[in-house]
């Protein structure tokens, strides 16, 4: 596996982690097919959103694959009353990275950043490693202090 930005940005912070490889399946950029060829638990493998708030400007936040992002929380975070996702045409020119390859960690600039708060759960997490088929999994306060993200409730509560 080549080495990614994110990946040598973390070695140059001296922040541990191992690099997971997997099958990217152009039909399906899912989150949750990440997570099955990983064999990881979905609440365990968590993907990066980028959003505009109406006022504040680009944010990312980060959420297990198995869940949905609320969009009234996300603004909340960020400051804003409203936000909307990053149309993907516009994703690869506002980070550096392309659908079903983008990292929190080593975008073109340093966007206020937020971790669903259930990443504090676990031991270690995946987040991508900045090209589809690769993962960085780290332990999330390591990586979470690195790209200085803020633990928040991110996402949509579902009703059993």
């Amino acid at each position: 596996m080549n080495k990614t930005n994110a990946m040598r940005l973390l070695e140059a912070a001296k922040i541990p982690f191992r690099t997971a490889e997997y099958e990217v399946d152009e039909n399906d950029l899912s989150g949750m097919h990440v997570a099955n060829q990983l064999g990881q638990p979905p609440e365990q493998v968590f993907k990066t959103l980028v959003l505009k708030g109406e006022r504040t400007g680009y944010f990312v936040c980060c959420i297990p694959v198995n869940e949905e992002l609320d969009l009234k929380k996300a603004a909340k975070a960020a400051g804003d009353k409203k936000c909307e996702m990053l149309h993907v045409k516009d994703l690869l020119g506002v980070t550096g990275y392309i659908r079903g390859g983008c990292s929190p960690v080593g975008m073109k600039k340093k966007f206020p950043t937020f971790f669903d708060e259930t990443a504090e759960l676990f031991d270690e997490i995946a987040v991508s490693a900045g090209v589809r088929g690769a993962q960085i999994i780290a332990e999330p306060m390591a990586l979470c202090g690195y790209v200085e993200a803020k633990l928040l409730d991110l996402t949509v509560r579902k009703e059993y």
